[in-house]
């Protein structure tokens, strides 16, 4: 299990070993972070300090790393800039192992159930399973909180030696206000004040309480209305066995619950959940933990494997606009995950491919920063400020926000319109659309909705159902939907709809000719989660007069399959500890 995480970097000169372009990198990356994952260029100029040359070299390798997206003048975090906070969670086994049973006491409770682990002075969350409600948790997986305004921060605090209440205190004087923390509303003059004068003295009282009593509340120190019950959760195996390795809160509502009451009921069930839990972390993992994606599906494995080769070859393309020293540092992360929690230098240089000079000058530059502890045995460990690194931005990123960018490069290449849709119903939902400038275009907005089997997205869609459905019960949902011509070519009768959907799914694509609307044609194939499943499609839809069926099949089709590659491939990422609204 990690340990509590060092303290912030001092101010000062880094170590003389550290890498430079990778402590600027990281500015820019958390830069970035902070402006909840866009900024304009200028922007990070002022905000970094960093000459504009500079700037421009570093965003230039994010991109060609795929970390971040430039939008006109703006940088935008992508979603593979996750690998890096999913190598954390990983190596931590706690959303992996506890997020189900999370899931399932919030079930239980009817109520949101988080996992928090300590950040210096502060928490972060690991963990997040929320109820949806007008008024619910909108913390994020990554977002950090001052340790005092929250149920865990006690919990956690008693256990900070007399240099850990220093720095808590040096850090309260400093931001009164707590400005440090974009997650949490700022405090008021008045609350202020109070930490100023002294008032922040029930904190420590808090953490001496909780003690002796084994869990803590918040009561509205977050904001009104908001109160949480927590529970540490403890390490059951040597050598740590019985220190803390996260907090488990229940958060809910004063229209639901006083803080009293929410103690007085949910609490024993809380701590029979976190045995539960114990339990779990005590059991030998069989394979892959939840959360860990299958072999060959690794986020980063291919540029990890060939890593000299690919920082070379990205180096002879973009000149010194690439800077190798960056990119190879900010690959050190990935070398961690499920197994992989406390690495040698060795094992990092291995599981990387880089030297172990590079490698170990990466990891002091990573240590100073606070991303990476080294334990007395030699061997090194993330610790959650990796977290810090775009993931709160990105961990409530929507399937339409991460195909947008593909679809407008998609569109781009083959000149006609690209969509993405999923299946509402009998109807197919556009959630994504770049259109294209044409004299005569395929006029479609976001949020139309069209009969599923005279599309090809729809066809697409429906024929994934082949894999759950028998193909009987398929013909009477057809039959069901009421299939009506469209056009003279739509085809209607649920029996030949379902022979032409069995095909779809054995070819992998779908193409509709003038079904929908005389003139139109479509071509679509599936967008596909790290599980196997069918989630939503993606097409091209043309006027028949641009190409005809062959040369949808030669030109369009090729790049579709590539433009749904590419979708998968930052789905995985990002839907690989959070869940991807796929609207």
């Amino acid at each position: 299990m990690p340990p509590t995480p060092p303290p912030p970097p001092p101010h000062g000169e880094p170590p003389a070993e550290a890498v430079k372009p990778l402590l600027r990198g990281i500015l820019v990356v958390r830069a970035l972070s902070d402006a909840d994952g866009r900024a304009s260029i200028g922007a990070l100029v002022r905000t970094t300090g960093l000459a504009r040359a500079t700037l421009d070299r570093i965003v230039a390798t994010l991109a060609r790393m795929g970390y971040v997206r430039l939008t006109g003048h703006d940088a935008v975090l992508t979603p593979r800039l996750m690998e890096l906070g999913n190598a954390y969670l990983s190596a931590s086994r706690l959303p992996g192992r506890l997020g189900p049973l999370a899931e399932r006491l919030a079930d239980e409770l009817d109520e949101s159930v988080s996992l928090a682990v300590p950040d210096g002075d502060g928490i972060r969350f690991v963990h997040q399973s929320t109820r949806r409600r007008a008024m619910s948790l909108t913390f994020r997986i990554g977002d950090l909180l001052p340790a005092e305004r929250t149920a865990p921060g006690p919990l956690i605090a008693a256990g900070w030696t007399g240099e850990e209440w220093e720095r808590w205190r040096a850090r309260r004087a400093a931001d009164p206000e707590d400005r440090g923390f974009p997650a949490v509303p700022p405090r008021d003059d008045k609350a202020a004040h109070g930490v100023r004068t002294g008032h922040a003295r029930r904190f420590e009282e808090l953490a001496a309480r909780a003690r002796e009593d084994g869990w803590a509340l918040d009561d509205q120190l977050i904001e009104p209305g908001l109160i949480a019950l927590s529970v540490p959760l403890r390490t059951p195996t040597a050598p740590r066995a019985g220190e803390p390795v996260c907090v488990v809160s229940v958060v809910s509502h004063t229209s639901r619950h006083s803080a009293a009451s929410l103690r007085e009921t949910l609490l024993p069930r809380l701590r029979a959940a976190v045995a539960g839990m114990e339990r779990e972390l005590a059991r030998p993992a069989a394979g892959p933990a939840a959360g860990e994606p299958a072999a060959g599906r690794l986020p980063g494995e291919g540029r990890r494997s060939g890593l000299a080769s690919w920082t070379g070859a990205s180096k002879q393309e973009l000149g010194r606009e690439f800077i190798e020293s960056l990119a190879r540092g900010l690959t050190v992360p990935t070398a961690f995950g499920e197994g992989r929690d406390a690495l040698t230098l060795s094992a990092v240089a291995e599981a990387t491919g880089l030297a172990r000079a590079t490698a170990r000058r990466a990891l002091i530059t990573l240590e100073h920063l606070g991303h990476v502890t080294a334990a007395p045995d030699r061997t090194f460990r993330l610790t959650p400020r990796v977290l810090s690194l775009g993931y709160p931005a990105l961990s409530r990123t929507t399937l339409p926000q991460i195909a947008a960018p593909h679809l407008a490069a998609l569109a781009g290449r083959v000149q006609d319109s690209a969509s993405l849709a999923v299946l509402v119903g009998d109807d197919v939902q556009y959630t994504a659309r770049v259109a294209t400038r044409r004299i005569m275009n395929v006029n479609i907005t976001t949020g139309t909705r069209f009969p599923a089997y005279a599309t090809s997205m729809g066809r697409v869609l429906l024929a994934a159902l082949l894999d759950e459905l028998p193909y009987d019960a398929l013909v009477a949902r057809l039959a069901r939907a009421g299939p009506r011509p469209l056009t003279r070519h739509t085809v209607t009768a649920p029996a030949e709809l379902a022979a032409l959907l069995d095909g779809v799914r054995r070819a992998g694509y779908a193409l509709v000719d003038e079904e929908l609307e005389e003139g139109l044609r479509s071509i679509a194939v599936p967008v596909v989660d790290g599980t196997g499943t069918v989630v939503a499609a993606l097409n091209v839809a043309m006027h028949t007069s641009r190409r005809d069926v062959g040369a949808c099949l030669a030109e369009v089709l090729p790049e579709l399959r590539a433009t749904a590659a590419r979708v998968e491939a930052d789905l995985d990422v990002a839907g690989r500890f959070t869940r991807v609204p796929t609207v």
